[in-house]
């Protein structure tokens, strides 16, 4: 992580994203450092990158191990702060997934 996290910093200057969404345990910890403990404990908030908010969630793996309802309304949760600071359009369908 500590090698590539250059290269990182250089993409993301070079390309100047609206934002970012790091996924899972491993990606939160290279983007934001040793900030926290649990995944739990940083997901669901924006925090910063090199200027660029990040919102930090679950990897798509843990999902399809879990296999549950509440983790993937979680994920959801997520993904629609990230939708709505994108100013992307969610439907009343999108806000009820995963209820």
């Amino acid at each position: 992580m500590g090698y590539c996290l250059p290269y990182l910093r250089a993409a993301v200057e070079l390309v100047q994203p609206e934002l970012i969404v790091a996924l899972g345990g491993a990606a939160a910890q290279g983007l934001l450092g040793a900030k926290f403990t649990k995944l739990a404990d940083a997901r669901s908030q924006w925090h910063d990158f090199a200027g660029h908010p990040v919102m930090v969630t679950y990897h798509p793996s843990y999902l399809l191990r879990s296999n549950s309802t509440k983790s993937k309304r979680a994920v959801w949760e997520d993904l629609l702060k990230v939708m709505e600071r994108g100013e992307l359009p969610i439907s009343p369908k999108q806000r009820g997934y995963f209820l």
